[in-house]
């Protein structure tokens, strides 16, 4: 039992990843609003698209447009439609509390059904006479004593939507896939090191997997991008990089299959498998954070923020990248064992 408990580990976090994180609902937020540009001084009525929203049920529902922290007005009136649809009436101030001409206001609704949730950048509001201290004055009903969300679920973030589960499944493929490249690359040092052919066994078992996992993070990224960026393949520079890696990871196996020796084969692919570990790494890591780049986490394209990453994924993510990694070692054992029996029953034989 000591030997496997780490695979039954493996195999009941994910059952959790799969269960909690495709069952989780997420929280009630907004998809849309009829209208995104304003003047400063006009009066208007906001038509809001919920998402996962229950208006109908809510004993009253408030909504500002909030500017920063401080400055934010409350809709005069609120007609509720149905559970996902409400408009908003506002009186937009003469004056905004900036010295800038357009200011982006968040929509925040609040009732005592659905908690509190935001619409970022849902208004765009200029002004064409500009008075900040008369602004501040006037940008005065804050969001207060708001409702917290009375249930376990995951954010509603725009444009992911549904999607924002991916997260559990394409990142964490692409952790498991770097853990899986750090210990074929360990092995192949080994290899070189002590010519164990043990070692040579369990760097290709390691590698074979790990592209596995890299294979399934690109088209988990693929399918992501069809709903986020509008086409499974956008040449970001992120997937091209991640791209071109597995694709020299697939060549070492092109160049094991070129050698018929199995000590030359071992020595010369260890030694490029260590030359694919260093050269992933600023593919992976560096030129997209130097580039422009859709992908969260470079081009100043921030991830893993409050925005993207709440309490309640963590709860998933962590241990899914826990339960892929274990997974994915109980693979690699399986193939590197079988090979070391295959070549044990062939030195027998011959």
């Amino acid at each position: 039992m000591k030997y496997i408990w780490w695979k039954l580990v493996s195999i009941f976090i994910l059952i959790y990843v799969f269960v909690f994180g495709l069952l989780t609902p997420l929280k009630p937020g907004v998809e849309s609003v009829t209208m995104s540009t304003v003047k400063a001084g006009d009066s208007i009525v906001l038509g809001i698209n919920g998402y996962n929203t229950s208006f109908d049920l809510a004993s009253s529902n408030r909504i500002w447009l909030k500017l920063d922290n401080e400055h934010a007005i409350e809709a005069q009136t609120t007609v509720t439609e149905n559970s996902t649809h409400i408009s908003a009436a506002f009186a937009i101030p003469q004056y905004l509390p900036t010295d800038r001409e357009v200011m982006e206001a968040t929509l925040v609704v609040d009732n005592d059904s659905d908690g509190a949730f935001a619409y970022p950048a849902a208004v765009f509001i200029s002004q064409q006479n500009i008075n900040p201290e008369l602004g501040k004055s006037l940008w005065n009903a804050t969001p207060k004593d708001l409702h917290a969300t009375p249930f376990m679920n995951f954010p509603y973030r725009n444009i992911l939507g549904e999607t924002i589960r991916n997260t559990y499944f394409h990142v964490p493929l692409w952790f498991g896939m770097i853990i899986l490249f750090i210990f074929s690359g360990w092995h192949s040092g080994m290899f070189l090191r002590t010519r164990n052919r043990i070692h040579d066994h369990k760097a290709v078992a390691y590698t074979n997997v790990g592209i596995l996992y890299g294979l399934l993070g690109l088209i988990t990224g693929a399918i992501w991008a069809k709903n986020t960026w509008g086409q499974y393949w956008s040449f970001d520079v992120k997937q091209n990089m991640a791209a071109i890696s597995v694709l020299i990871y697939a060549a070492y196996f092109v160049l094991r299959g070129s050698f018929e020796d199995a000590e030359k084969k071992g020595r010369i692919s260890a030694t490029y498998n260590i030359f694919a570990f260093f050269a992933m790494i600023p593919l992976l890591f560096v030129i997209p954070r130097l580039t422009e780049s859709l992908h969260p986490g470079n081009g100043g394209n921030p991830a893993f923020g409050s925005q993207d990453l709440d309490n309640t994924m963590r709860m998933i993510f962590y241990p899914a990248i826990i339960g892929f990694t274990l997974f994915g070692g109980w693979m690699a054992q399986l193939l590197w064992r079988t090979e070391a029996i295959r070549e044990k029953v062939l030195e027998k034989n011959n």
